[in-house]
């Protein structure tokens, strides 16, 4: 089972509370941290954005990440959610184990 983490952001905390605890309860995730208060800049749809975001970083395995992606972008607000998947090489054994006892 390969550990990823999965890097998304949300319009507001309230969102992406609602998005981290269904993936939870749908065990697509062991566990999401979310952070308030960032701010990202970007263009979009050719007009350059500066807004208030709200990141939310999931642990969960590559198994489960097309379930996990979908349940995101049926959940989230915007039309091109920020859904991005990082590889883990190694860390702590034991918190790890219990990433994978606890999805899919």
């Amino acid at each position: 089972m390969t550990i990823r983490i999965v890097y998304m952001t949300a319009g507001n905390v309230d969102e992406a509370s609602r998005i981290a605890k269904t993936l939870v309860q749908r065990r697509l995730a062991a566990c999401v941290n979310i952070i308030d208060g960032i701010r990202s800049v970007y263009e979009w749809e050719g007009t350059i954005q500066d807004e208030r975001e709200v990141v939310m970083i999931a642990k969960t395995h590559a198994d489960c990440l097309p379930e996990l992606e979908e349940a995101v972008k049926g959940m989230h607000s915007y039309d091109c959610p920020c859904i991005v998947e990082v590889a883990v090489s190694g860390g702590n054994n034991a918190f790890l184990d219990w990433v994978k006892n606890q999805i899919c």
